[in-house]
């Protein structure tokens, strides 16, 4: 029986990266048992008048451990980017994003920014609990780009406070042009990194990916 490379043989590859139970990383280990069964199907299948060298074993261990230490290297640097990453997130606290995420209605006068709906003649301003029942519309200036909104608390016959999707429904000559999400400022409480994402906690605790800030003020 002739000898079969490896890729033939119905084998996966010897190298491949695994999440270990944790989700911290590749799991090596796994990957070098994989190797050495590989290594034993291909003696197994090779043909006996012409065995494999021992040469040849040498060159695919060898191999193998230049791209374990490649894997190895590669998941070191990645995890000092998301290191390098969070320093500079931690100097975001304090500050204010803007994002589209949730916004936290406590009473206080939120800065909201509206989507730029052209041809849109009027608006109003839609307030969502977080099971998507509508707790609130008011009217707003369909031309406006920023606008203050105050949503009294629970107390004050308002809503309890939490957070809430805020919208803004767009009409022109009485049809709907569509629902789209407004933006506001939040402050940021923290920043952290979670398998390779920096994610910031805004106040209220809302978590957002850094990905989602459209824009940063003090």
């Amino acid at each position: 029986m002739d000898t079969m490379p490896l890729s033939e043989l119905g084998l996966p590859r010897p190298v491949r990266e695994h999440t270990t139970a944790g989700g911290k990383g590749p799991d090596i280990s796994s990957d070098f048992q994989t190797f050495l069964r590989m290594l034993t199907a291909q003696m197994q299948n090779q043909n006996p008048l012409e065995p494999i060298e021992a040469s040849d074993f040498a060159v695919q261990l060898a191999t193998f451990s230049g791209v374990e230490q490649q894997v190895r290297t590669n998941t070191l640097l990645s995890q000092l980017a998301s290191r390098m990453g969070l320093a500079e997130m931690a100097g975001w606290v304090g500050r204010e994003v803007l994002t589209s995420a949730p916004v936290y209605l406590d009473g206080a006068p939120r800065r909201l920014v509206p989507p730029e709906v052209p041809g849109a003649d009027r608006a109003e301003l839609v307030v969502a609990d977080r099971d998507g029942r509508e707790v609130t519309r008011r009217a707003v200036d369909p031309r406006a780009t920023e606008f203050l909104f105050e949503m009294p608390n629970e107390y004050e016959g308002g809503v309890p406070v939490g957070h809430y999707a805020v919208k803004v429904e767009s009409f022109r000559g009485g049809v709907s042009l569509g629902v789209a999400p407004v933006m506001t400022y939040a402050r940021i409480d923290e920043a952290r990194s979670d398998q390779g994402k920096l994610l910031l906690v805004l106040e209220g605790g809302h978590l957002i990916d850094s990905a989602q800030v459209a824009g940063l003020r003090k």
